[in-house]
């Protein structure tokens, strides 16, 4: 089968490497791919919402599937410009309709679909402009910390913590008023703070069958004790030792059932990837954000864990044979610490040469280097984002896994890296 990766991060470095590795897989193509796909595939100098380019590099190089990495494509409707177009109706696309997307494009879109259908989530008020001195009003009586959520997407950091009714109403007045994540937060979603800990359980799902893929803990604070701005994520842990039979149970009748079961009824078309953000308060699962495609740092410790063929699960969906599809893992423990620029999440340097890199970054038995933000300048990889490099180790459990990817970066360097030593810290 010839595939079409879309993105540029370590999620796609991932993707490509578990898709690369299936016996069905002839040909993939990465666009627009990081200095570490090419060791899985063709990078093509292609932006992943550029969808007419797309089309054509579809036709010309007889693509089967399509694969999206990020959520921008799917938002803006690639599923629904492919499926529509006669030239290109014939290729699966791994990712749901724009319709669907909404799940993650809008964080209002996700809080009423919760409600329809009684996933537990959070209490919320959502606010804009026209109501804003009501909004202040709303925060000033609400339980402390308070939640605040750009409706629309803006690249991880459209979340805010406050810890008090000043900072609160700072934060509010910067995201509507003053358009802190342009457009993004034009809408603002006030909303209950949960005290627990974070989960992410990912499925494959065809709108009414589905398979869960993994589960994993990351860290999204710039910090170490998880201190700091957020960010997209700074490391990642599997399995999370909480998320046992019980709780997993209570995760797929309480969370996964209800949401396939308003896709249906809503009859939002969804093949591809649901990203369930999960807290865990007192042992039950409650939602705080739909994603609809594979995370980032995640994806680089559920998709080496999976011992079942990616690319068969996808093709399971697409055939509606789900059902019948084995799901086995690694019985191991993986972990990935992120190496990420000097000034990250704020502005950072690029161009900066990477030392240190192995000649093949699976050469490590029990370690993978998954490229993010990297690109190549003739023979030399320099960095091209925040996230730079994410460093995933397997081990007997968390502490031994986060352990070995921390000594491989520590022969890693380019000028201001910086990486969390903490990731795992809870387990060890």
């Amino acid at each position: 089968m010839n595939i079409l990766l879309l993105g540029s991060g370590g999620r796609e470095h991932a993707l490509a490497r578990a898709l690369r590795y299936s016996k069905t897989c002839s040909r993939l193509l990465i666009a627009p791919g990081n200095a570490g796909t090419t060791e899985y595939g063709e990078n093509v100098d292609i932006q992943p919402t550029d969808f007419e380019a797309i089309k054509t590099l579809c036709i010309t190089q007889f693509i089967e599937m399509i694969v999206v990495g990020p959520e921008e494509p799917l938002v803006k409707g690639i599923y629904d410009f492919v499926v529509n177009d006669p030239e290109l109706e014939k290729i699966t696309v791994v990712g749901p309709s724009a319709g669907a997307a909404q799940l993650e494009g809008s964080k209002s879109f996700s809080k009423k679909f919760m409600q329809r259908y009684q996933v537990p989530t959070a209490g919320f008020a959502e606010f804009n402009e026209g109501n804003f001195e009501h909004g202040k009003n709303h925060i000033h009586a609400q339980k402390l910390p308070i939640v605040l959520k750009a409706d629309g997407l803006a690249a991880g950091k459209g979340v805010i913590i406050c810890d008090s009714y000043e900072e609160a109403t700072k934060a509010f007045e910067e995201m509507v008023i003053n358009k802190q994540f342009g457009e993004a937060s034009e809408k603002v979603v006030v909303e209950e703070f949960l005290q627990g800990i974070e989960l992410s359980v990912f499925v494959v799902t065809n709108g009414s069958q589905y398979k869960i893929i993994g589960h994993a803990k990351d860290y999204k604070r710039i910090g170490e004790g998880d201190t700091g701005l957020n960010t997209g994520g700074m490391g990642c842990v599997t399995p999370v030792p909480f998320a046992n039979d019980e709780f997993m149970q209570k995760v797929e009748e309480r969370v996964i059932k209800p949401t396939i079961r308003g896709l249906q009824e809503e009859q939002l078309a969804y093949n591809g990837f649901i990203f369930f953000g999960l807290m865990n308060v007192n042992g039950d699962p409650y939602v705080i954000e739909y994603n609809c495609r594979l995370g980032d740092p995640e994806t680089e410790v559920i998709l080496p864990r999976l011992k079942t063929d990616l690319l068969e699960i996808l093709t399971a969906m697409r055939l509606g044979r789900l059902d019948d599809v084995v799901i086995e893992y690694d019985e191991r423990a993986v972990a990935t610490v992120v190496a990420v620029s000097e000034g990250y999440p704020g502005k950072y340097e690029k161009g900066r040469t990477i030392n240190g890199l192995p000649a093949d970054t699976n050469q490590q038995q029990d370690t993978i280097i998954f490229h993010a933000g990297t690109k190549t300048e003739g023979d030399t990889v320099v960095t091209n984002g925040g996230r730079v490099l994410a460093v995933t180790s397997f081990g007997t459990d968390i502490s031994e896994a986060v352990k070995k990817s921390k000594a491989v970066l520590d022969t890693i360097h380019f000028e201001g890296m910086t990486y969390r030593k903490d990731i795992g810290y809870e387990f060890e």
